[in-house]
């Protein structure tokens, strides 16, 4: 199959990207080759699994493996430990043993779900990775978070458990809705901010295409954006430094995501905290006001939201920003950047910055 492909190199534990139009349904001779299970559980929820269950089911069938599809209710409200016991129970009931593997057919919920069953489920089967939105394909499949939310904060219980491979089909996209398409595009501009200023200025020039869904650009930008996520992670896999850079934007977002009671979609409450970001940068005196400005521009340019809502509680963000899971000592830390193409992690950001940034 005609592909682009990046690796994750951990050693023994080193895994395939691969990226293609048309794989979802050449996806099962790739498994039967690698033979990862005796027997494969496909976990989607019920959106996706009307979407592409059947026609994905079936080529794994046709590729001779075994397989069962699990569905959960659509969406982040579902991101929580009962569906992880739910599924875990009908996985025993149909006899699921350590021989046998899961698939992660669906967005970031979905791969976040299946990844933390995976790892928990018999102390640990493999698992695969089939993300069927733009956010999941550039961030969320890639790198091993597993986790699932609790009423305290987002992502708070969760394992780093790597996927055995990751299977990206740009043509899933055509189905995706144009709010969620947006929401990805959120995560590729981090990267853009974070380690890539010339990736930056693709994004800048590509807006027309990118909503075109025209397949050399959607290739291209996938690719660079598991290239550098799989950079990062294979120097911290754990996130005891580096790694830490993927969370541009994910510390206010995260909160605000939270403050709107999860309303708001992951991908517009990063974009909100990107922006968010580079104000607080700004403040801080370590990034200009004109490239706080570009970052804002490119973010607005791709119809995501920049400022926060009004009527999300400003008190509740703040009480969020305590439980971040980065968050050590009471000390909360940040990701601002420098440059576009360069950030910092730091806990050294004035409370009366953060009053500013959140009033705005």
């Amino acid at each position: 199959m005609t592909k682009t492909l990046v690796k994750v190199g951990l050693d023994e534990r080193s895994y395939p990207i691969r990226i293609s139009s048309g794989l979802l349904e050449k996806i099962g001779i790739d498994l039967h080759e690698r033979n990862i299970g005796t027997k494969y559980g496909v976990i989607s929820d019920d959106r996706v699994a009307a979407l592409h269950g059947s026609r994905f089911m079936q080529s794994l069938t046709d590729a001779g493996i075994r397989a069962e599809l699990l569905t959960f209710p659509a969406g982040e409200a579902s991101k929580h430990l009962q569906t992880v016991t739910a599924l875990s129970s009908e996985l025993a009931q149909r006899g699921f043993d350590r021989k046998d593997a899961l698939i992660a057919l669906g967005g970031g919920v979905t791969g976040d779900i299946t990844g933390f069953l995976a790892s928990i489920y018999l102390r640990g089967i493999p698992f695969v990775q089939v993300p069927t939105t733009l956010l999941s394909q550039v961030d969320s499949s890639v790198g091993g978070k597993t986790g699932v939310d609790i009423p305290e904060g987002k992502n708070l219980v969760g394992t780093f458990y790597q996927p055995k491979a990751v299977y990206i089909d740009i043509d899933v996209l055509n189905t995706l809705p144009a709010d969620e398409l947006r929401g990805g595009i959120a995560e590729v501009i981090k990267y853009g901010v974070i380690n890539d200023a010339e990736f930056f200025a693709f994004l800048e020039q590509q807006r027309e295409a990118v909503f075109a869904l025209q397949q050399d650009v959607l290739t291209k930008l996938i690719a660079r954006c598991c290239e550098i996520k799989a950079w990062v992670v294979e120097q911290d896999e754990r996130e005891g430094g580096l790694r830490r850079i993927l969370n541009f934007g994910h510390t206010i977002g995260h909160a605000v995501e939270a403050a709107s009671g999860f309303q708001l979609i992951h991908g517009y409450a990063v974009a909100i905290g990107m922006c968010a970001a580079a104000e607080l940068a700004v403040c801080s005196g370590c990034l200009t006001t004109e490239s706080a400005e570009r970052i804002r521009r490119l973010i607005a340019a791709y119809g995501l939201p920049t400022a926060i809502p009004a009527n999300i509680n400003r008190e509740e963000i703040k009480k969020y920003l305590l439980t971040d899971k980065k968050t050590v000592g009471g000390r909360v830390f940040y990701v601002l950047p420098e440059r576009i193409g360069a950030v910092k992690i730091t806990d050294q950001v004035r409370e009366e910055d953060v009053d500013t940034v959140l009033a705005a």
